[in-house]
């Protein structure tokens, strides 16, 4: 009887297919760097397998907008700046800040020195690149802040639309042009360009800094209980790689340089890139500091005539998934 029993339950189980893990697509913002360590290094170590996640993440690049692959249902979740993010809401995308790994901006001008520039009143009458496809916002309303048209002009700025390089700074074409400070930076001086050449001005220190690499989802699926509960066991597994990319930077670069299908990227790049981006994501458990989302906003809103948003945004984040998540 006891024997029969067993065998029967061995049977039962063999016969029962295992149930598959909940499918994640995560869109990137850019392509597969150390940006993203984290989410990586979640796959890579077995983090979103643990929380029965079958996680996907998708690179992005020049042509690709996030926002645009989270409304067309090509994602479940992306990555995105908050500028984007909330001027997409303000159009009537309704995106929604979910996490926030990234505590500081890593957003800079870099200028030659010899152009005479020393700060934002020195900005008249130079040539400045700025990305676009959403990455311009943060810029634009610094300008408007400062009282800078960006319309060229003795008295205004011109903006170059610059690729996603630093060609225009060393060609000459702009006096200043926009980097990252763990990326496009380290470029300009291993192009040959020393410290000593350069001015930089970090938007954290102009006090016009904007967050980040956010984690955003469509409001109407944070309906679903089960939802809720998929993005729920994705950003906990996020956030255990984002720590311990920040404690293993080396580690966490290799990780990335596995995943990495162009092989564009070389390993001294990435570590370098790691060892800045620790310093962005150091301070953040992934909840979103209302501090930082008003800072942002206010910085936004301020834009005179022109401003990056017109108003307030209502429902733009949530503390519900991390709350979960990190209790």
């Amino acid at each position: 009887m006891n024997k029969f029993l067993v065998s029967g339950a061995l049977a039962l189980g063999l016969a029962t297919p295992a149930l598959a893990a909940d499918e994640v697509t995560l869109q990137l913002q850019w392509v597969t760097q150390a940006q993203f360590a984290g989410y990586y290094v979640a796959l890579d170590k077995g983090f979103y397998e643990a929380e029965d996640l079958d996680v996907t993440i998708l690179p992005g690049g020049p042509d690709i907008a996030p926002p645009q692959v989270l409304a067309g249902g090509g994602a479940d979740a992306m990555l995105n700046w908050m500028p984007s993010a909330l001027s997409a809401r303000e159009k009537g995308l309704p995106v929604v800040n979910i996490a926030q790994p990234f505590k500081s901006s890593g957003l800079m001008l870099t200028c030659w020195k010899d152009t005479g520039i020393t700060g934002p009143q020195d900005f008249k009458g130079k040539t400045i690149g700025v990305w676009f496809f959403g990455n311009e916002f943060p810029f634009l309303s610094w300008m408007s802040q400062e009282g800078i048209s960006t319309d060229g002009g003795e008295d205004g700025v011109t903006v170059l639309k610059q690729g996603f390089n630093v060609d225009p700074l060393l060609q000459r074409q702009a006096d200043c042009i926009s980097t990252m400070t763990y990326n496009e930076f380290g470029q300009v001086l291993d192009a040959g360009v020393s410290e000593d050449e350069l001015v930089t001005f970090k938007y954290e220190d102009m006090g016009v800094a904007t967050l980040e690499d956010g984690i955003y989802v469509l409001e109407e699926n944070l309906e679903d209980p089960a939802f809720v509960d998929k993005m729920t066991r994705f950003v906990r597994a996020s956030m255990e790689g984002w720590k311990y990319a920040e404690a293993n930077p080396d580690e966490a670069a290799e990780i990335v340089l596995e995943y990495d299908e162009t092989g564009a990227q070389t390993e001294a790049h990435q570590k370098r890139m790691m060892g800045e981006i620790a310093k962005l994501t150091a301070g953040s458990n992934g909840a979103l500091d209302p501090a930082d989302f008003q800072r942002t906003v206010d910085t936004l809103l301020a834009g005179g005539s022109d401003p990056v948003i017109t108003a307030q945004p209502e429902r733009a984040w949530t503390h519900v998934i991390t709350d979960a998540a990190l209790n």
